[in-house]
């Protein structure tokens, strides 16, 4: 659906895969919030790592009215519910994530503290496009470092950056009590150069 709507900036392969893994590692009873629905394809590698399984709920919010209609057409999971709205408006009414994939500007550049509120302690928050390119707009990089520089100040994260795609940041809300990682930019660990050809977004 992504190539039939000309939609250049869906999640790329290495990042689903990323995606498929972690959630195939969730327990029973989960629940998974993914950020941009786009045209599916980040929700279809996260119900490509479950199978089977129908016991970790899946939720995937969509500013877009024409794209929350088209994916929704689709064939989900009966775990799988599908919202079109702002996230940043929905976000303190959705509860608590095992697993978060902030992958729109809503809930990533706008509304970033929401986001971490909804990352229940001891769960993951997956951002993609998180490496700048020498050819995105002055804007699009400001957005990207303030994400940054505010993952990594927080002191209940623990950050790693990962060379997945046009880059990966990876954040495990600490249990309380816990210490954050003290690596990189103030918990901002670097794994490894990253790069692609995708722009930033979704």
């Amino acid at each position: 659906m992504a190539g039939e709507l000309d939609f250049a900036d869906a999640c790329d392969d290495a990042v689903g895969a990323l995606l498929a893994t972690l959630v195939a590692d969730l327990p029973a009873g989960a629940r998974v919030l993914e950020l941009g629905t786009g045209t599916g394809v980040g929700l279809a590698w996260c119900c490509s790592g479950l199978g089977s399984r129908r016991d970790v709920r899946i939720v995937s919010v969509e500013l877009d009215p024409s794209l929350h209609r088209r994916a929704a057409r689709l064939a989900w999971p009966p775990s799988v519910q599908l919202l079109q709205g702002d996230a940043v408006a929905l976000l303190p009414t959705l509860g608590a994530f095992a697993l978060v994939f902030a992958d729109a500007p809503g809930g990533k550049w706008e509304g970033l503290d929401r986001t971490v509120e909804a990352v229940a302690p001891g769960g993951v928050l997956v951002m993609d496009d998180m490496t700048p390119q020498p050819w995105w707009p002055p804007a699009h990089t400001e957005a990207i470092a303030t994400v940054r520089s505010t993952l990594g100040a927080d002191e209940r994260l623990r950050v790693e950056e990962l060379p997945v795609g046009s880059g990966v940041l990876l954040a495990r809300r600490c249990q309380p009590g816990a210490p954050a990682s003290t690596g990189g930019a103030r918990g901002v660990s670097r794994a490894g150069p990253a790069g692609s050809d995708r722009g930033p977004g979704r």
